[in-house]
């Protein structure tokens, strides 16, 4: 698709998988050109749903300009082919980074993404990637995770707990910093309740206020919602500090 000119493009949620392969994207010299983000209407297999609204913050903070993609709703609960869901939850993402390929000079040379240990996810990132003939740079697949989560503490992530749907993970996670005290927290619940140490079963999910890609933190007043054995946090206010 690109030629060695081209521009990369960042797969963006503004939690902490995809800005981490963002910062490590950065950190590489690799030229990112657009943060790309999916807002799922509803439920959704392929992406992260909570707060993407607040991307746009991220990427002003970044840097880098920000691409929205808003498909329709994508009926994701209750289907009966979660292989067909994922498929056809790719679609509107290929055909923005297509978009992307004629816009931005050069085209599109990669995308990056912030896959852990789903191959339900990346397996369809790399065959989009194959279709266009893209590269795909995806820093965190496979690593240990409580090395990961050293390591984004360790480089100066902000990280902010937004939503809980898991066994042992009770109201006062909404809205709590992951530090070092929350990881030997969720190492306990996870030899307690099998809880993934970086929630990537889905029992939590995140939002990055700051770091050290980012020019400005985010700051952010909120409530939380709770119904006994999951909650969001649910975002009144939001801008960027000094």
């Amino acid at each position: 698709m690109a030629d060695d000119a081209g521009r990369w493009v960042s797969l963006f949620s503004g939690g902490k998988d995809s800005s981490w392969a963002l910062y490590r994207a950065l950190e590489r010299d690799l030229d990112v050109g657009r943060l790309l983000t999916v807002h799922p209407e509803g439920d959704s297999y392929m992406y992260h749903v909570p707060a993407t609204d607040l991307a746009s913050l991220a990427a002003e903070s970044v840097g880098v300009p920000l691409v929205d993609v808003r498909p329709d709703d994508f009926e994701a609960e209750g289907v009966a082919d979660s292989g067909a869901q994922g498929d056809a939850e790719v679609e509107p993402l290929e055909a923005a980074l297509r978009e992307l390929d004629a816009e931005l000079e050069g085209g599109v040379a990669g995308v990056t993404a912030g896959a852990v240990e789903s191959e339900y996810q990346t397996s369809r990132i790399e065959a989009l990637c194959d279709r266009l003939g893209i590269e795909l740079f995806a820093p965190l697949w496979q690593r240990d995770p409580r090395e990961l989560a050293d390591e984004m503490l360790d480089t100066g992530f902000e990280i902010r707990i937004i939503q809980v749907a898991a066994q042992g993970l009770d109201e006062s996670w909404l809205g709590r910093r992951l530090d070092a005290d929350a990881l030997a927290d969720l190492e306990a619940l996870s030899e307690e309740y099998g809880v993934h140490i970086l929630g990537e079963g889905g029992e939590f999910e995140t939002l990055v206020t700051d770091g050290p890609h980012m020019d400005r933190p985010i700051e952010l007043e909120y409530d939380t919602e709770w119904d006994g054995t999951r909650g969001s946090v649910r975002i009144a206010d939001a801008g960027l500090g000094e």
